[in-house]
């Protein structure tokens, strides 16, 4: 297996509808200026080499699509993914993952907090295929 992937247990995600998917669910990318659009073939290239992005072919069926972008802190750039309208119909899990809002009045008075960078760790959870259908991101190159 891979260095940090969690074996025997696949990540699925499972919607509240049918096919065929509303509109809602396959989004078109954001548009973006030069300097966006070159951090985000930066990050794109790097996950495609890591092998945990792959271009989709030209004879794939893609349903849902989720466009990312980028965001800037402290002069690094960072690729973001909009999952909203994914996740307007995605069952929840027994135990989700809770409201940024929420987390953050509770954390108002924390003296340390703790972040994780996505490259570096959420790649390592193996996905179902069906999720891998759900999740694929679109962007202008």
């Amino acid at each position: 297996g891979e260095l940090g992937a969690i074996i025997g247990h696949e990540v699925d995600i499972i919607l509240n509808l049918e096919k065929p998917y509303p509109p809602l669910l396959r989004r078109q990318a954001y548009p973006a200026s030069p300097r966006p659009r070159e951090a985000l073939e930066v990050h794109i290239k790097e996950l495609i080499d890591l092998g945990v992005l792959r271009k989709v072919g030209h004879n794939e069926q893609v349903e849902v699509t989720t466009p990312v972008t980028i965001t800037w802190h402290i002069g690094k750039s960072r690729m973001v993914g909009d999952f909203g309208a994914l996740s307007t119909y995605t069952i929840p899990e027994r135990y989700q993952i809770p409201r940024i809002h929420e987390k953050l009045t509770q954390l108002s008075q924390a003296e340390l907090i703790t972040a994780m960078d996505a490259l570096k760790g959420f790649h390592q959870n193996v996905l179902a295929d069906n999720a891998k259908k759900l999740l694929r991101i679109i962007f202008h190159c």
